[in-house]
């Protein structure tokens, strides 16, 4: 595996490999601590264009319903009308309009990111982790990431004052993004 690469190795197209990748969430949870989660069901494909970055695309599709938190019943409340509607929403979308490099293993990568029925354009810093060739022969390339949103920018906006003040649910939310893609042929 390596890290620093020449780009242009790179060049192709990719898809996300979701059973070795996690696109995942944090909130603050009652003002005390954080609570992490992720969707289960999500795909994606990357364009890497090595000679000219900023030709670089990527989009990502989440299965809204996949949202997991490890307790069940907020997750049943987190698919709810008050938050992500998955009946009427069942997916969230992102699709870069925008890629830049920063130096040789970071990046930026701007898009539209659609929640519900809002989009916002938002940027995305992203380290390129490595390329390998794995055991059967694709190669792989991982690159990590995050992004702090307001979900009530996005009709997310449901909370529960505190007694002692506050509210159960932080509006900042850091979406988190640890990619492992493969090289189609």
């Amino acid at each position: 595996m390596t890290t620093a690469t020449n780009l242009t190795e790179l060049t192709g197209d990719y898809v996300i490999d979701g059973s070795h990748s996690r696109i995942g969430f944090v909130a603050r949870h009652a003002m005390v601590t954080k609570v992490r989660g992720a969707f289960n069901e999500f795909d994606g494909k990357i364009t890497i264009d090595g000679d000219k970055p900023e030709n670089t695309t990527a989009e990502v599709t989440l299965k809204s319903a996949s949202i997991d938190t490890r307790n069940a019943q907020r997750d049943g409340h987190l698919t709810t009308n008050e938050f992500l509607d998955v009946e009427t929403y069942p997916e969230i979308k992102f699709v870069s309009t925008s890629a830049k490099q920063i130096d040789d293993d970071n990046f930026e990568i701007t898009g539209d990111l659609t929640i519900k029925d809002v989009t916002k354009n938002i940027t995305i810093p992203f380290a390129f982790e490595g390329v390998a060739v794995d055991p059967f022969g694709n190669t792989r390339v991982g690159f990590e990431g995050s992004h702090t949103i307001n979900r009530k920018d996005y009709g997310v906006s449901w909370n529960a004052a505190l007694e002692a003040g506050g509210v159960l649910v932080s509006e900042k939310v850091v979406l988190e993004f640890e990619i492992s893609a493969i090289k189609q042929a």
